[in-house]
Formats: structure tokens, C-alpha cells, sequence
């Protein structure tokens, strides 16, 4: 799925949006989840226009858990692209992701527009151009990464290993 994420005019983002929020339940319907039965889906796309879904993965061992956003993140980076435009996460309540994943996905792109919403609603399914995307009830965003984490760790060394 390709998508021209940088210079979307708003249509374009209500597109991007839906087609993320689409990615993320089928993501979503996928989670490995049988302690708290609470599936969480989650879309990022690229700067390059790639999409990399991810769902939540647990284990009787909780600490070990995998975040849905982790998972899509890890997908991305083992795919070489580490610069990220959007990111949707669905889940059964509209919930933030959490401060580990916060760090994890700060450390590639702390611009990173961030949406949340509803694993079971179709807010979106109706929207036409004339729809802000801000106006959607479905979703909440953009809220930047860099806003949710404001005193991230970052090292002071040289990041020229990414790509």
C-alpha cells in the first residue's frame, strides 16, 4: 500500500486515516491476547508510503508483552524504514500508548503524528472530502510524539547507523 503521507491535503488524510484504521482492526483481530482479552491493532505508515501493521501480543510472563505498536515498529525497522509519518492505534477503549512504547518509537521519529480510536466503531467508513479530519469521533489526533513523550531519552552519540 503506497500513500504520499508528506504532502497530504486534508482528503488525502481522511483517506490515509481510513485505510490505517482499516490495517489496524484487521491487525487488531490478529492479537495473541487470552489474559485480558483487550486486542489492540495499530498502522504506521512511512515516510515512504509503506504501511506496517502490528497487534498486541501477550504472555503469562507480563512484563514480556508485546505493544501492537512495537510489533509495527519492529516490522518497519527490519524492513529498513525507520522514518514514520502516522501511526493509528485501535483498541476496545480509546487508550494512549504506553511510556515504553512512547521511548521505543521516539527513538526513530519523534514527529511522528499519533491517532487513537475505537477498535469497534465506524466512524470513518461515512466521511466524505468535506469532513475535517479533526472532526472525526472515531479518532483523536494528530497528537506528535514528541507532545506525548516531551523529555524523551535521547543519547548524545552519532545515529548515522540508521538508514
Amino acid at each position: 500500500m503506497a500513500f504520499n503521507s508528506s504532502s497530504a491535503s486534508e482528503s488525502e488524510l481522511v483517506r490515509q486515516l481510513q485505510q490505517l484504521t482499516e490495517a489496524a482492526k484487521l491487525a487488531a483481530a490478529k492479537a495473541y491476547a487470552p489474559y485480558s482479552k483487550f486486542t489492540v491493532g495499530c498502522a504506521l505508515l512511512s515516510k515512504s508510503g509503506k504501511l506496517y501493521a502490528g497487534c498486541n501480543i501477550e504472555n503469562a510472563s507480563y512484563s514480556v508483552t508485546l505493544c501492537a505498536e512495537r510489533v509495527a515498529a519492529s516490522q518497519a525497522i527490519l524492513n529498513g524504514d525507520s522514518d514514520w509519518d502516522l501511526l493509528v492505534v485501535v483498541s476496545p477503549q480509546r487508550v494512549t500508548m504506553c511510556g515504553v512504547c512512547r521511548q521505543f518509537l521516539h527513538e526513530f521519529s519523534p514527529g511522528l503524528r499519533v491517532w487513537n480510536g475505537y477498535l469497534d466503531r465506524h466512524d470513518l467508513e461515512n466521511l466524505d472530502n468535506e469532513t475535517s479530519a479533526m472532526e472525526t469521533r472515531g479518532l483523536v489526533g494528530p497528537i506528535l510524539l514528541s507532545d506525548l513523550l516531551p523529555t524523551a531519552m535521547v543519547l548524545d552519540i552519532e545515529t548515522s547507523h540508521r538508514h
